[in-house]
């Protein structure tokens, strides 16, 4: 029986993805009708292999948007049919994005940049900068996988250094970057699926991202740096004195170089050319990602002249590494779902005229100063960034908000960056936790809540100056 739901949910999920990038291009209507029946096994599939018990979240989502269905007398057996739909490009990106983390595994891209950029690293200000924003390019491969690879790595230098004081260093430097790059990297599925929902300018919202995101990492290192103050605590020396030894068993600095290159070059490449795309043809982004992870991939391993390699990484793939986005895969399904049912109901009206009518009575408060505590709040709940952002988006894409789209992103993502470092039932807080065994609630809340408040303090003060300047 075990074997045979496992090999059920792995063709269900590879089957699904396959026929939604068949019926992005062509759109036949027995075809739509199967990937729901497919999606509607996956559940069930997912529901045996996972257990009841660890399905509550899936579970209690379905629930509630069939609930709704009912509320809104709509016919509930059409109602999970089109749930089915509503979020298969999420989970084709989903299936397709874990995919570039095989690149990374062929060479070691990570030890052979900072061995180049030593000298840069030398003081604790420069180590803590670069980790917090070397996290936030590894995110671009990895997503929150970049948390325990950055950890590792950081073990490579610090490996004695395991008190809270050394752990709080570490483990800040990898949250806050890893947060911060849910605000502009582009294969990050909840930023991207903000920006193509609520119809943002792409660039737009990546470089305003990006530029918050600097600044959340300076501001990142000021806190580092006053926390070090405040209790004498020494960085510099141990850096240097442990740098020096790693640096005996590096690579050939020439070797180095070259791999440095070769990571900007794939970075590059693969950002460049899903920019390119997009600009040219203006094909939807949840289309256009996975497609050219695929390509990008196929491409590293020819030219490697590793093209072996690629049946070994696809058979494995298909074996182990789909059933991994079980969860997510599922969370997808059950609040598109739920989403679907809210649009049969008037629910998007309710809530624009209840901020319109909060803000006749406080006109200092418009929605872009709650809907930060929106995503923080169901954080707590459980509710991870992508779950959030997919829900939150999906509604508000039904509401008419009188703000640029690109606003709206920054300010939903930056309740994304803030929910990620404080609440302790999220996944990069548990994986981070995983790494180095400290409580989830002192890597999320203790460690971070101040950091947390000033980010959404210099937040607020960009959104706040756009909104009365435009």
């Amino acid at each position: 029986m075990r074997t045979f739901t496992t090999w059920g949910l792995r063709l269900s999920i590879a089957v699904y993805a396959i026929l939604y990038f068949f019926t992005a291009f062509f759109e036949i209507t027995i075809l739509l009708d199967i990937l729901s029946i497919i999606g509607i096994c996956m559940f069930i599939f997912s529901l045996l292999y996972i257990s009841v018990f660890k399905f509550k979240l899936p579970i209690f989502i379905l629930v509630i948007g069939i609930i709704v269905l009912v509320y809104s007398g709509h016919s509930i057996m059409d109602g999970i049919f089109n749930g089915m739909l509503l979020m298969s490009d999420m989970i084709g990106l989903l299936v397709v994005v874990p995919l570039i983390s095989w690149v990374l595994r062929e060479e070691p891209y990570i030890e052979d940049i900072m061995s180049v950029f030593h000298k840069f690293l030398n003081t604790s200000r420069k180590f803590y900068f670069s980790l917090t924003a070397f996290t936030q390019i590894i995110a671009y491969f990895l997503l929150f996988g970049s948390i325990p690879m950055m950890y590792q790595f950081i073990n490579i230098i610090l490996k004695e250094q395991k008190t809270e004081m050394w752990e709080n260093f570490k483990g800040t430097a990898l949250l806050r970057g890893f947060a911060l790059s849910t605000m502009w990297v582009v294969s990050i599925p909840s930023f991207i699926f903000a920006v193509e929902t609520l119809g943002a300018s792409l660039w737009i919202a990546i470089l305003q991202g990006l530029g918050i995101a600097v600044i959340g990492t300076i501001v990142a290192v000021i806190f580092n740096s006053l926390r070090e103050r405040k209790y004498d605590f020494d960085v510099t020396n141990v850096l240097q004195t442990n740098m020096k030894q790693v640096l005996k068993n590096a690579s050939h600095e020439q070797v180095r170089k070259r791999k440095v290159i070769e990571f900007i070059f794939l970075f590059i490449t693969l950002f460049g050319t899903i920019f390119l795309i997009h600009g040219l043809f203006h094909i939807k982004l949840l289309l256009i990602i996975p497609i050219v992870i695929i390509i990008w991939i196929v491409a590293f391993y020819f030219i490697k002249k590793r093209a072996y390699k690629l049946l070994g990484v696809a058979k494995e793939y298909f074996q182990q590494g789909m059933l991994n986005q079980t969860y997510q895969l599922n969370i997808m399904l059950t609040v598109g779902v739920l989403i679907f049912g809210l649009r049969q109901t008037n629910f998007a009206n309710s809530v624009v005229n209840s901020l319109n009518l909060m803000q006749e009575h406080f006109p200092l408060i418009n929605p872009l100063f709650l809907l930060p505590f929106i995503v923080i709040f169901l954080g707590f709940f459980g509710l991870g960034p992508l779950t959030v952002m997919v829900l939150v988006a999906g509604i508000l894409s039904s509401m008419d908000l009188p703000y640029p789209p690109e606003l709206i992103v920054l300010a939903v993502t930056s309740g994304s960056v803030i929910s990620i470092l404080i609440s302790p039932v999220i996944m990069p807080v548990i994986v981070l936790s995983a790494s180095n065994g400290l409580s989830l609630f002192t890597n999320g809340l203790k460690f971070n809540w101040k950091y947390a408040l000033v980010f959404y303090i210099i937040v607020q003060i960009y959104i706040q100056t756009m909104v009365f300047l435009w």
